[in-house]
C-alpha cells in the first residue's frame, strides 16, 4: 500500500478527493455530531483513466488516533459521490478525513468478468488475477483465515483442468469480496484529504422533547372579592412536573424567572397601561429586587428553585432557562453600568424597537461600549444558573447580539461545562440563523412553524436534514408563547394533532408550549399570538379537565414512539416519499442496524393528512432502498407495516393506498417490520 501525504493547498491529490463533507467553510468551524450519531461522510473521489477507485472514511478520536474506518459507497454512479457513515462514541473535539485510493482488485474483477466472457485474453486475465490475489494474501496484517482463503482461490485460478468461467467465479465469490471489498481491501496510491474537525456533544444536543411553561401561572389563584391574583411559586410549579414527565418530555423550559420591572410595565394583551396586579412581562427583566442573577420574590428563593430542579431530575427531566439579554428600566445594570446601553441625543436610554413595534419596558444592551464588561457579567450570570442545575439555555433573540460574543460565550462555557446546551430562538434571515449555528449554538428554532403545504414541508424537511444538518440542528415548535400561526388558529384540534405529528417525527428535537393540550387557538386581533397572552398575565389551567385528555394522550404516544425508535432521534436520515395527493405528506427515517443498540435496523414512516378539515386519500410511492428493504428482481417486495398510533398491521409494498381522517386518525406512524 502506498500512502501519499495530503496534497498541499492548491495542488490536487494523486487520487483526487474533493468536496468533503460535513465541513463548515473547509473547517473554519467544526461540523457537529452527538455520541452514537450516524454521521454521513461524503466526498467526490475519481481518477484519470478507467481503473477502479474507492474511498475510506477515517474517524479520529480527540487524541488523534484512529477510532474507526468505513468503506465508502458510490452513491451516485457516474457522478463520483462516495458516502459512508461513522459514529463517534464519546464527547469531544473529534476529526475525520477521507482517503481516496486505487483498487487493484476492483479493476481486475471488472475487466476480467468482461474479457473472459468475451473470450479475450482469458489466460492472461486469470494470471493477472493470481498476481493480485497473491499480493493481497502476502500482507502482514492480514488475518490467517483470510490469507488461507485467498490462497485457496489462487489454487483455483491456477487449475487449468477447470473451465475459465469456473476459475473466475472462485475469485469473484462472496468470500473473496468480503475480504477484498469489505474487510481488508488492497489499497494503492492512498491519497488522504485534509483532516476536518467534528465537535461531538451529548445526545440531548440533538434529540429531546421540550415542554415550555410559565412557573408563575402554575398554582396562581384569583381572589374575586379583592380582584387580585396570587402568583404561583416554584413549589406549586413543581406539582406540574409529574404530569409533564408522564407525557414523555425530556426538558422543562422555563420563561424568565427574574424580578420584573414596573417602569412602563405592559398590561394585559400588551397594553401600554398596566392595571394594579398585572404581573408584567417576564422579559422586562430587573427591579430593585435584582436582575438576571436573581429570582422574582413571588416565585420563591434559590432553595425553592433548587428543589424544583431536583424534582425535575428525579422525574428524568432537565431544566432549561430563558436567557434574555435585555433589561427593564429598573434593572440594577441601568444605574450601575449606564455605558452598557445606548444613550440618545436627548439623554434618554434607547428602548427596544422593531419599527413600528416599540418595547418601552425593555432596554437592549449595547455591546460596543464596554464589550469586556458585558462579556464578563453575562458569563457570571450564566454560571449562577449552571451552579443551580440548569443544563440548557433557550436564548431569546440571539440575532440582535454580536456573533463574536456568542461564539466566545458558548466556547467559554464548554471549557468547564461541555454538557450545557444553547438553543437559538432566532426567527430571522437564513444567513443569520445559519451563522448562529455555525459559530456554536447547539440547536436552532426554525421556519417549521410557517411551513404548511406539502411542497413547503417536503422541501424544508429535506433541507434541514441534509448538509445544513451538519451545523444547524433544528428544533420544531408548532407554537410558542409568542406565536400562534394561522394554520392553528383556523384548523381546530386536528390541526394541533397534525403539527405535533409532523414535529415529533420529522425532527430529533421538538417542543410545545403549555396549553397545547387544550388546542388554545384564539388570536389577539391583528397578530399571530394568543389573546390574553400569558406573557402579560397569569394563566392557570385545569390539567384534569376532560377537554385536555385527548391531546395529552396523543402527545404522550408521540413521545413514547420517539423513545422506542432511535431512527427518530437522528437527523440526517430522513427521506421524503412522493404521494398522489398534495394534502398528504409521507417521509421516513431509517437507521441501519450497525448504529442501533440491538444491531437491528430501525425504520419509521410517517404519512400525515395536512388537511385539518377533510378526509384525504392518496397512493404513496415508497423508496424501498431508503427504508433499508432490498428489492428482489421479479418479485413484489412487501413488509409488515405496524401503525404505532392505532396498533394495526398492514402488508405494505412499494406503492400503498392510505386514507386519513382528521376527526380520528390524522396520520399513520408506521414501524417497518424488516425481514
Amino acid at each position: 500500500m502506498t500512502t501519499l501525504e495530503p496534497a498541499p493547498p492548491g495542488l490536487i491529490g494523486r487520487i483526487p478527493v474533493m468536496d468533503v463533507s460535513p465541513t463548515i467553510e473547509q473547517g473554519r468551524w467544526p461540523a457537529k455530531a452527538v455520541v452514537g450519531e450516524a454521521v454521513p461522510v461524503r466526498a467526490r473521489v475519481f481518477r484519470e483513466g478507467h481503473d477502479a477507485v474507492a474511498a475510506t472514511a477515517v474517524l479520529l478520536r480527540p487524541d488523534g488516533t484512529v477510532h474507526s474506518t468505513a468503506r465508502m459507497v458510490d452513491v451516485a454512479p457516474g457522478l463520483d459521490w462516495f458516502e459512508a457513515r461513522v459514529a463517534p462514541d464519546a464527547e469531544g473535539a473529534w476529526s475525520f478525513r477521507v482517503e481516496g485510493w486505487s483498487d487493484p482488485y476492483g479493476t481486475w474483477a471488472h475487466d476480467a468478468a468482461i474479457k473472459i466472457e468475451a473470450g479475450i485474453d482469458v489466460e492472461l486475465m486469470l494470471a493477472e488475477g493470481i498476481r493480485v490475489l497473491e499480493r493481497a494474501a502476502s500482507r502482514r496484517n492480514l488475518p490467517s483465515s483470510a490469507r488461507a482463503a485467498l490462497a485457496n482461490v489462487v489454487l483455483a485460478l491456477q487449475d487449468t483442468t477447470m473451465p475459465p468461467p469456473t476459475r473466475l467465479a472462485a475469485a469473484l465469490g462472496p468470500d473473496v469480496r468480503r475480504i477484498l471489498v469489505e474487510d481488508h481491501p488492497l489499497r494503492d496510491l492512498v491519497s488522504p484529504s485534509a483532516t476536518y474537525p467534528l465537535q461531538v456533544h451529548r445526545e440531548r444536543a440533538l434529540a429531546g422533547s421540550w415542554y415550555e411553561f410559565f412557573p408563575r401561572s402554575e398554582g396562581a389563584t384569583y381572589d374575586a372579592a379583592t380582584q387580585s391574583w396570587t402568583s404561583g411559586t416554584f413549589a406549586t410549579a413543581s406539582e406540574r412536573l409529574p404530569g409533564i414527565a408522564a407525557m414523555g418530555f425530556d426538558v422543562v423550559y422555563l420563561t424568565p424567572v427574574h424580578p420584573i420591572g414596573t417602569t412602563f410595565r405592559k398590561g394585559r394583551n400588551n397594553s401600554l397601561t398596566a392595571e394594579p396586579g398585572d404581573p408584567g412581562s417576564p422579559y422586562a427583566i430587573g427591579s430593585p429586587d435584582g436582575g438576571h442573577d436573581a429570582i422574582h420574590p413571588e416565585l420563591g428563593t434559590f432553595d425553592d428553585f433548587d428543589d424544583f430542579v431536583a424534582r425535575a431530575q428525579d422525574l428524568g427531566m432537565e431544566v432549561a432557562l430563558d436567557l434574555a439579554l435585555q433589561c427593564s428600566p429598573d434593572h440594577p445594570w441601568v444605574t450601575e453600568h449606564p455605558e452598557w446601553f445606548t444613550t440618545r441625543v436627548d439623554g434618554s436610554i434607547a428602548y427596544a424597537e422593531n419599527p413600528p413595534k416599540k418595547y418601552q419596558d425593555i432596554y437592549p444592551l449595547n455591546f460596543d461600549n464596554d464589550p469586556a464588561g458585558i462579556y464578563a457579567e453575562v458569563r457570571r450570570v450564566v454560571q449562577v444558573w449552571i451552579d443551580h442545575g440548569v443544563t440548557a439555555f433557550r436564548v431569546d433573540n440571539p440575532h440582535t447580539k454580536p456573533l463574536p460574543f456568542w461564539q466566545w460565550l458558548i466556547e467559554d462555557v464548554a471549557k468547564d461545562h461541555p454538557d450545557v446546551i444553547f438553543l437559538a430562538e432566532a426567527f430571522t434571515k437564513p444567513a443569520m440563523m445559519e451563522a448562529l449555528a455555525r459559530i456554536g449554538f447547539h440547536q436552532s428554532y426554525t421556519y417549521f412553524t410557517w411551513r404548511n403545504t406539502q411542497e413547503e414541508l417536503a422541501e424544508y424537511f429535506t433541507e434541514v436534514s441534509g448538509e445544513l444538518g451538519s451545523w444547524m440542528r433544528p428544533s420544531f415548535w408548532p407554537t410558542t408563547h409568542d406565536i400562534l400561526p394561522p394554520y392553528l388558529q383556523h384548523g381546530g384540534e386536528p390541526a394541533f394533532a397534525i403539527r405535533a405529528a409532523l414535529a415529533a417525527t420529522a425532527s430529533p428535537t421538538w417542543g410545545i408550549y403549555s396549553g397545547y393540550e387544550f388546542s388554545e387557538r384564539v388570536p389577539r386581533p391583528g397578530v399571530e399570538e394568543q389573546i390574553d397572552n400569558e406573557k402579560y398575565e397569569f394563566r392557570p389551567r385545569d390539567w384534569a379537565a376532560p377537554e385536555a385528555a385527548g391531546m395529552t394522550t396523543f402527545l404522550t404516544r408521540l413521545n413514547e414512539i420517539r423513545r422506542d425508535h432511535p431512527a427518530l432521534r437522528q437527523l440526517r436520515n430522513l427521506t421524503v416519499h412522493p404521494t398522489t395527493n398534495d394534502q398528504v405528506l409521507a417521509f421516513s427515517s431509517h437507521l441501519d442496524g450497525a448504529f442501533t443498540a440491538d444491531g437491528r435496523p430501525d425504520t419509521v414512516i410517517s404519512v400525515v393528512n395536512l388537511d385539518p378539515w377533510s378526509p384525504q386519500e392518496a397512493m404513496v410511492d415508497l423508496d424501498l432502498a431508503a427504508l433499508g428493504i432490498d428489492e428482489t428482481p421479479g418479485t413484489e417486495p412487501a413488509f409488515n407495516a405496524h401503525d404505532l398510533l392505532t396498533d394495526e398491521t398492514f402488508a405494505w409494498g412499494a406503492r400503498v393506498f392510505v386514507r386519513l381522517e382528521p376527526n380520528r386518525h390524522v396520520a399513520h406512524i408506521i414501524e417497518v417490520g424488516h425481514p
